[in-house]
Protein backbone atom coordinates (compact mmCIF):
# COMPACT_ATOMS: atom_id res chain seq x y z
CA UNK A 1 0.00 0.00 0.00
CA UNK A 2 2.14 2.84 -1.40
CA UNK A 3 2.45 4.46 1.87
CA UNK A 4 -1.30 3.10 1.14
CA UNK A 5 -0.77 5.18 -2.11
CA UNK A 6 -2.16 8.25 -0.09
CA UNK A 7 0.45 10.25 -2.40
CA UNK A 8 -2.10 10.14 -5.02
CA UNK A 9 -5.68 11.12 -4.09
CA UNK A 10 -8.25 8.62 -4.18
CA UNK A 11 -11.75 8.57 -4.29
CA UNK A 12 -12.32 7.24 -1.14
CA UNK A 13 -11.40 9.94 0.82
CA UNK A 14 -13.87 11.09 3.46
CA UNK A 15 -12.36 14.89 3.61
CA UNK A 16 -10.51 16.71 1.64
CA UNK A 17 -7.74 16.16 3.65
CA UNK A 18 -6.19 13.50 5.98
CA UNK A 19 -6.60 13.06 9.75
CA UNK A 20 -4.00 14.85 12.31
CA UNK A 21 -2.89 12.36 14.76
CA UNK A 22 -0.29 14.17 16.93
CA UNK A 23 -0.81 12.93 20.37
CA UNK A 24 3.01 12.77 21.57
CA UNK A 25 5.79 15.19 19.75
CA UNK A 26 3.47 17.58 17.56
CA UNK A 27 3.96 16.99 14.55
CA UNK A 28 4.25 20.87 12.30
CA UNK A 29 5.69 22.24 9.59
CA UNK A 30 9.11 22.71 11.64
CA UNK A 31 9.38 18.91 12.58
CA UNK A 32 8.75 17.79 8.98
CA UNK A 33 11.08 20.37 8.47
CA UNK A 34 14.32 18.71 10.78
CA UNK A 35 13.18 15.02 9.72
CA UNK A 36 13.85 16.44 5.93
CA UNK A 37 16.80 18.46 6.61
CA UNK A 38 18.40 15.40 8.59
CA UNK A 39 17.92 12.83 5.46
CA UNK A 40 19.67 15.21 3.64
CA UNK A 41 22.29 15.69 5.86
CA UNK A 42 22.82 11.87 5.91
CA UNK A 43 22.61 11.40 2.19
CA UNK A 44 25.04 14.03 1.64
CA UNK A 45 27.30 12.13 3.93
CA UNK A 46 27.08 9.09 2.22
CA UNK A 47 27.81 9.86 -0.68
CA UNK A 48 30.64 12.39 0.38
CA UNK A 49 32.42 10.16 2.70
CA UNK A 50 31.41 6.58 1.38
CA UNK A 51 34.55 4.19 -0.06
CA UNK A 52 34.89 4.98 -3.89
CA UNK A 53 34.23 1.18 -4.38
CA UNK A 54 30.36 1.42 -3.54
CA UNK A 55 28.00 1.34 -6.05
CA UNK A 56 24.87 3.54 -6.75
CA UNK A 57 22.57 0.32 -5.51
CA UNK A 58 24.89 0.19 -2.25
CA UNK A 59 24.54 3.67 -1.37
CA UNK A 60 20.76 3.50 -1.80
CA UNK A 61 20.46 0.71 0.56
CA UNK A 62 22.49 2.50 3.19
CA UNK A 63 20.08 5.73 2.80
CA UNK A 64 17.11 3.27 3.26
CA UNK A 65 18.43 1.61 6.36
CA UNK A 66 18.68 4.90 7.73
CA UNK A 67 15.39 6.62 6.41
CA UNK A 68 13.74 3.33 7.92
CA UNK A 69 14.62 3.90 11.19
CA UNK A 70 14.21 7.56 11.47
CA UNK A 71 10.53 6.74 10.48
CA UNK A 72 10.12 3.90 12.55
CA UNK A 73 11.06 6.11 15.60
CA UNK A 74 9.54 9.35 14.48
CA UNK A 75 6.54 7.71 13.99
CA UNK A 76 6.59 6.27 17.91
CA UNK A 77 7.35 9.33 19.28
CA UNK A 78 4.58 11.41 17.13
CA UNK A 79 2.20 8.60 16.66
CA UNK A 80 1.77 9.73 12.92
CA UNK A 81 2.42 6.87 10.76
CA UNK A 82 2.33 8.62 7.67
CA UNK A 83 6.77 9.41 7.63
CA UNK A 84 7.03 7.07 4.72
CA UNK A 85 4.24 8.76 2.96
CA UNK A 86 6.70 11.69 2.99
CA UNK A 87 9.48 9.90 1.61
CA UNK A 88 7.28 8.70 -1.47
CA UNK A 89 7.68 11.10 -3.82
CA UNK A 90 11.66 12.88 -2.61
CA UNK A 91 13.62 9.87 -1.74
CA UNK A 92 13.30 8.34 -5.19
CA UNK A 93 14.51 11.38 -6.76
CA UNK A 94 17.37 11.69 -5.05
CA UNK A 95 18.34 7.95 -5.66
CA UNK A 96 17.97 8.64 -9.19
CA UNK A 97 20.51 11.32 -9.15
CA UNK A 98 22.83 9.16 -7.16
CA UNK A 99 22.66 6.52 -10.22
CA UNK A 100 23.04 9.65 -12.49
CA UNK A 101 25.99 10.51 -10.42
CA UNK A 102 28.07 6.78 -10.33
CA UNK A 103 27.00 6.74 -14.47
CA UNK A 104 28.99 10.22 -14.58
CA UNK A 105 25.84 11.59 -15.51
CA UNK A 106 25.85 10.31 -19.42
CA UNK A 107 22.48 11.41 -21.25
CA UNK A 108 20.66 8.10 -20.66
CA UNK A 109 21.11 8.33 -17.28
CA UNK A 110 20.35 11.99 -16.87
CA UNK A 111 17.25 11.09 -19.10
CA UNK A 112 16.01 9.25 -16.67
CA UNK A 113 16.83 10.87 -13.75
CA UNK A 114 14.98 14.14 -15.09
CA UNK A 115 12.01 11.88 -15.98
CA UNK A 116 11.48 10.83 -11.93
CA UNK A 117 12.57 14.46 -10.91
CA UNK A 118 9.80 15.32 -12.79
CA UNK A 119 7.31 12.61 -11.61
CA UNK A 120 8.52 13.98 -8.21
CA UNK A 121 7.40 17.40 -8.57
CA UNK A 122 4.08 16.93 -9.35
CA UNK A 123 3.53 14.21 -7.07
CA UNK A 124 4.82 16.25 -3.92
CA UNK A 125 2.55 19.05 -5.08
CA UNK A 126 -0.47 16.89 -5.17
CA UNK A 127 0.66 15.47 -1.59
CA UNK A 128 1.62 18.95 -0.36
CA UNK A 129 -2.07 20.60 -1.21
CA UNK A 130 -3.64 18.00 0.52
CA UNK A 131 -2.19 18.57 4.04
CA UNK A 132 0.60 15.73 3.83
CA UNK A 133 3.35 18.26 4.76
CA UNK A 134 1.79 19.76 7.15
CA UNK A 135 1.29 17.30 10.28
CA UNK A 136 -1.66 15.15 8.64
CA UNK A 137 -2.02 11.73 8.88
CA UNK A 138 -3.15 9.71 6.15
CA UNK A 139 -6.81 8.19 7.52
CA UNK A 140 -6.28 4.92 6.22
CA UNK A 141 -3.53 4.05 9.13
CA UNK A 142 -5.69 4.90 11.91
CA UNK A 143 -8.47 2.38 10.20
CA UNK A 144 -5.97 -0.07 9.66
CA UNK A 145 -4.30 -0.01 13.54
CA UNK A 146 -7.89 -0.11 14.42
CA UNK A 147 -8.22 -3.68 12.84
CA UNK A 148 -5.14 -4.84 13.95
CA UNK A 149 -6.20 -3.71 17.29
CA UNK A 150 -3.00 -5.50 18.95
CA UNK A 151 -0.95 -2.58 20.01
CA UNK A 152 2.27 -4.93 20.02
CA UNK A 153 1.19 -6.60 16.47
CA UNK A 154 0.77 -3.13 15.25
CA UNK A 155 4.23 -1.84 16.42
CA UNK A 156 5.45 -4.96 14.94
CA UNK A 157 3.81 -3.88 11.66
CA UNK A 158 4.96 -0.76 11.57
CA UNK A 159 8.23 -1.57 11.63
CA UNK A 160 8.28 -4.32 9.11
CA UNK A 161 5.95 -3.38 6.87
CA UNK A 162 5.26 0.76 6.58
CA UNK A 163 8.52 1.83 7.36
CA UNK A 164 10.71 -0.85 5.95
CA UNK A 165 9.14 -2.87 3.38
CA UNK A 166 7.66 0.28 1.73
CA UNK A 167 10.98 1.91 1.58
CA UNK A 168 12.71 -1.33 0.37
CA UNK A 169 10.22 -0.43 -2.31
CA UNK A 170 11.70 2.56 -3.17
CA UNK A 171 15.38 0.71 -3.88
CA UNK A 172 13.14 -1.92 -6.06
CA UNK A 173 11.56 0.19 -8.58
CA UNK A 174 14.63 2.64 -8.79
CA UNK A 175 16.85 -0.09 -9.67
CA UNK A 176 17.07 0.01 -13.19
CA UNK A 177 18.77 2.72 -13.21
CA UNK A 178 21.80 0.69 -12.23
CA UNK A 179 21.43 -0.89 -16.08
CA UNK A 180 22.25 2.78 -17.01
CA UNK A 181 25.52 2.68 -15.04
CA UNK A 182 26.62 -0.31 -16.79
CA UNK A 183 25.70 -0.12 -19.97
CA UNK A 184 28.16 0.11 -22.79
CA UNK A 185 25.41 1.71 -25.16
CA UNK A 186 24.09 5.10 -24.62
CA UNK A 187 22.87 5.76 -27.66
CA UNK A 188 18.75 5.80 -27.87
CA UNK A 189 16.65 3.19 -29.82
CA UNK A 190 13.31 3.44 -31.07
CA UNK A 191 12.16 1.60 -27.59
CA UNK A 192 14.19 4.05 -25.69
CA UNK A 193 11.55 6.40 -27.48
CA UNK A 194 8.64 4.67 -26.94
CA UNK A 195 9.42 4.20 -23.24
CA UNK A 196 9.56 8.03 -22.84
CA UNK A 197 6.40 7.95 -24.36
CA UNK A 198 4.36 5.81 -22.55
CA UNK A 199 5.98 7.14 -19.46
CA UNK A 200 4.49 11.01 -20.17
CA UNK A 201 1.02 9.26 -20.81
CA UNK A 202 1.38 7.50 -17.42
CA UNK A 203 2.14 10.48 -16.09
CA UNK A 204 -0.16 12.30 -17.74
CA UNK A 205 -3.22 10.18 -16.87
CA UNK A 206 -2.22 10.25 -13.08
CA UNK A 207 -2.06 14.15 -12.86
CA UNK A 208 -5.62 14.51 -14.50
CA UNK A 209 -6.83 11.73 -12.22
CA UNK A 210 -5.20 13.27 -8.88
CA UNK A 211 -6.73 16.77 -10.56
CA UNK A 212 -10.23 15.20 -11.11
CA UNK A 213 -10.38 14.04 -7.55
CA UNK A 214 -9.37 16.79 -6.16
CA UNK A 215 -11.94 19.03 -7.62
CA UNK A 216 -14.66 16.35 -6.76
CA UNK A 217 -13.52 16.19 -3.04
CA UNK A 218 -13.73 19.82 -2.54
CA UNK A 219 -16.96 20.53 -4.23
CA UNK A 220 -18.43 17.43 -2.31
CA UNK A 221 -17.42 18.99 0.58
CA UNK A 222 -18.81 22.53 -0.66
CA UNK A 223 -14.65 24.18 -0.58
CA UNK A 224 -15.29 24.62 -4.11
CA UNK A 225 -18.76 25.27 -6.20
CA UNK A 226 -19.82 21.75 -7.11
CA UNK A 227 -20.71 21.05 -11.24
CA UNK A 228 -23.81 20.40 -12.26
CA UNK A 229 -23.10 17.31 -14.31
CA UNK A 230 -21.44 15.67 -11.16
CA UNK A 231 -24.69 15.80 -9.10
CA UNK A 232 -25.49 12.45 -8.95
CA UNK A 233 -21.67 11.11 -7.65
CA UNK A 234 -21.80 13.89 -5.07
CA UNK A 235 -25.24 11.94 -4.25
CA UNK A 236 -23.79 8.68 -4.08
CA UNK A 237 -20.40 9.82 -2.12
CA UNK A 238 -17.69 9.41 -4.68
CA UNK A 239 -16.80 9.92 -8.47
CA UNK A 240 -17.42 7.74 -11.74
CA UNK A 241 -17.12 10.66 -13.96
CA UNK A 242 -14.12 11.53 -16.04
CA UNK A 243 -11.07 9.27 -16.09
CA UNK A 244 -12.74 6.97 -13.40
CA UNK A 245 -14.93 5.82 -15.90
CA UNK A 246 -12.35 3.92 -17.25
CA UNK A 247 -10.96 3.12 -14.02
CA UNK A 248 -11.64 3.04 -10.24
CA UNK A 249 -8.07 3.85 -9.86
CA UNK A 250 -6.59 5.74 -12.64
CA UNK A 251 -4.16 7.27 -10.46
CA UNK A 252 -3.12 3.96 -9.80
CA UNK A 253 -2.61 2.98 -13.26
CA UNK A 254 -0.80 5.72 -13.89
CA UNK A 255 1.65 5.61 -11.25
CA UNK A 256 2.17 1.85 -11.94
CA UNK A 257 2.99 2.75 -15.68
CA UNK A 258 5.67 5.08 -15.62
CA UNK A 259 7.46 2.69 -13.51
CA UNK A 260 6.92 0.22 -16.04
CA UNK A 261 7.83 2.88 -18.72
CA UNK A 262 10.84 3.85 -16.85
CA UNK A 263 12.02 0.15 -16.23
CA UNK A 264 11.42 -0.09 -20.31
CA UNK A 265 14.08 2.56 -21.15
CA UNK A 266 17.00 1.21 -18.75
CA UNK A 267 16.32 -2.21 -20.21
CA UNK A 268 16.45 -0.88 -23.48
CA UNK A 269 19.94 0.12 -23.48
CA UNK A 270 20.62 -3.48 -21.41
CA UNK A 271 21.46 -6.86 -23.96
CA UNK A 272 18.14 -7.89 -22.53
CA UNK A 273 14.70 -6.79 -21.91
CA UNK A 274 14.78 -9.30 -18.76
CA UNK A 275 16.55 -8.41 -15.62
CA UNK A 276 16.88 -9.06 -11.96
CA UNK A 277 15.62 -5.25 -11.89
CA UNK A 278 12.06 -5.74 -13.23
CA UNK A 279 11.38 -7.83 -9.89
CA UNK A 280 10.80 -3.56 -8.51
CA UNK A 281 7.64 -3.18 -10.91
CA UNK A 282 6.20 -6.09 -10.41
CA UNK A 283 6.30 -6.12 -6.26
CA UNK A 284 4.85 -2.18 -6.57
CA UNK A 285 2.01 -3.58 -8.79
CA UNK A 286 1.58 -5.89 -5.79
CA UNK A 287 1.60 -3.50 -3.36
CA UNK A 288 -0.48 -1.45 -5.67
CA UNK A 289 -3.08 -4.28 -5.73
CA UNK A 290 -3.01 -4.97 -1.92
CA UNK A 291 -3.62 -1.54 -1.51
CA UNK A 292 -6.97 -1.93 -3.80
CA UNK A 293 -8.25 -4.26 -1.71
CA UNK A 294 -7.78 -2.81 1.71
CA UNK A 295 -9.09 0.83 0.30
CA UNK A 296 -12.11 -0.59 -1.86
CA UNK A 297 -13.40 -2.45 1.51
CA UNK A 298 -13.43 1.01 3.19
CA UNK A 299 -14.52 3.04 0.76
CA UNK A 300 -17.35 -0.01 -0.08
CA UNK A 301 -18.39 -0.05 3.55
CA UNK A 302 -19.43 3.02 3.76
CA UNK A 303 -21.41 3.77 0.10
CA UNK A 304 -23.93 1.01 -0.82
CA UNK A 305 -23.81 1.78 -4.61
CA UNK A 306 -20.55 1.58 -4.59
CA UNK A 307 -20.53 -2.88 -5.05
CA UNK A 308 -22.84 -1.96 -8.73
CA UNK A 309 -19.55 -0.02 -9.42
CA UNK A 310 -17.03 -2.21 -9.24
CA UNK A 311 -19.05 -4.64 -11.27
CA UNK A 312 -18.83 -2.41 -14.26
CA UNK A 313 -15.29 -0.25 -14.12
CA UNK A 314 -12.09 -2.14 -13.63
CA UNK A 315 -9.99 -1.48 -10.64
CA UNK A 316 -6.72 -0.35 -12.05
CA UNK A 317 -6.37 -1.72 -15.41
CA UNK A 318 -7.60 1.41 -18.02
CA UNK A 319 -9.83 0.81 -20.19
CA UNK A 320 -8.91 2.80 -23.25
CA UNK A 321 -12.15 1.77 -24.98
Amino acid sequence: MPAICSQSSDFCLPAPKMVCYSEFMKVTKSTILVFFLAIALFVLAVVVFSPASYSALKLVSLITVFTALLSFIASLLTNDYSWTDRLWSTLPVAYAWIYAYEASFKRTSLAAALLITVWGARLTFNFARRGGYTGEEDYRWSILRKRIRNPVLWIIFNLLFIASYQQFLFIAFTSPLSLLSHSPSSVFTPLSFVAIILFFLCLGIETLADQQQYTFQQAKYHLLERDARHAEDYERGFRTSGLFRRSRHPNYFGELGLWWSLYLFCASFHTSLLHFTLAGPILLTLLFIGSTVFTESITASKYPEYAAYQKQVPAILFRFW
